[in-house]
């Protein structure tokens, strides 16, 4: 695996969330199991997005925005987490459009000097009733442009 070399302007964008790995996220050899940073990722997403009044507690939403779906998740993978303890997860978003977003990502070392994994998720927003795309809402939008990434950052 190469290490990937941290862009000093990244954290001018976007927002990074501290997650905990746990011992049971480690696979049989002692790293972070590739299946478990989906799972991290969604950790650090809900909080940022919780914060801001867009969430899913005691059985229902708090708008209508939470209701979507991935549509693709991508990640390459960097240098092993060898253990567990806290993983900075640096996201924004790449695209935010009529019914769906992406969002880029990283997973760096607590202290942010190595990239452990990137990549992309693509998410639609869903209409319940129908489960086919819908327009966020204008309170997504406004969150949303918390986390563009300026179009003169370069990836």
């Amino acid at each position: 695996m190469t290490h990937t070399a941290i862009d000093p302007r990244a954290d001018s964008f976007g927002h990074v969330e501290h997650v905990t790995v746990h011992f049971d996220d480690l696979d049989a050899v002692g790293i972070l199991h590739n299946a478990r940073y989906a799972v991290l990722l969604e950790r650090a997403l809900t909080p940022y997005w919780a914060a801001r009044g867009i969430s899913f507690q005691r059985g229902s939403t708090s708008a209508p925005d939470v209701f979507h779906a991935v549509r693709e998740f991508a990640i390459t993978f960097r240098a092993p987490i060898t253990g567990i303890g806290p993983v900075a997860v640096h996201f924004w978003l790449d695209h935010f459009g009529t019914s769906s977003a992406e969002y880029g990502f990283q997973f760096r070392s607590a202290d942010g000097r190595t990239v452990h994994a990137e990549g992309r998720r693509a998410i639609v927003r869903l209409d319940p009733a129908t489960l086919r795309p819908t327009a966020w809402t204008d309170a997504a939008r406004a969150v949303a442009a918390t986390l563009l990434r300026p179009a003169t950052t370069p990836a």
